[in-house]
């Protein structure tokens, strides 16, 4: 897909009203620091229009990113928040979770995982959730280039035992670097638009 349009439209907080919108949604989460940004950034092929931060937990809000005013990709903040404290963290997941339950328009969640190590219990955790919700989410598999070609196959192995993800879900490697898998995310955002209408 070209970008030809891409507006951050919506930014909501613990307190805001969630929108009802008239496009499909797709979004991203994930543990913090696990690179969402950066990869939405790559997919936007913008430099900083999603903040990077080496800082978990920078992305504190819900954000609505309006794409070609065909679809909304929208960024969620990352769990196990390092650096906040347990009643704030309650909060963010509560309003995630709000999200999860009452958007008309949200049709897959691109759930990241951190190529490198085993899935962590919150990584499960949310997963599960993801599948209580109704959804099955699609894992992209972050920082690939940080691995050896020839441990790819282990590591995915590993994501997939520990998750024990559904049959049949796709794990793409993605890597910021090379750019690899980056075209086989915007072919699954192709199909959920093309063949999942709102």
């Amino acid at each position: 897909m070209v970008i030809h349009s891409l507006e951050l439209e919506t930014v909501c907080g613990i307190t805001s009203r969630l929108p009802q919108n008239d496009k499909i949604e797709m979004a991203f989460w994930g543990r913090s620091n696990v690179g969402k940004s950066s990869l939405i950034n790559s997919l936007m092929n913008r430099k900083s229009f999603a903040r990077i931060s080496s800082q978990p937990g920078k992305t504190q809000t819900i954000n609505y990113y309006n794409v070609n005013d065909v679809f909304y990709m929208v960024d969620l903040p990352g769990y196990g928040y390092a650096k906040v404290s347990k009643e704030t963290a309650a909060k963010w997941m509560k309003m995630i979770e709000k999200y999860l339950r009452t958007s008309q328009a949200l049709r897959v969640v691109f759930l990241l995982i951190d190529i490198r190590h085993e899935p962590s219990e919150k990584d499960v955790n949310m997963y599960r959730m993801l599948l209580e919700q109704g959804f099955n989410p699609l894992i992209i598999a972050t920082k690939a280039d940080k691995i050896s070609k020839n441990a790819r196959a282990k590591h995915i192995s590993r994501i997939e035992k520990k998750l024990q993800l559904l049959e049949g879900t796709p794990v793409v490697p993605f890597s910021v670097v090379s750019k690899e898998g980056k075209d086989e995310i915007w072919e699954y955002i192709d199909y959920f638009i093309r063949e999942i209408p709102l």
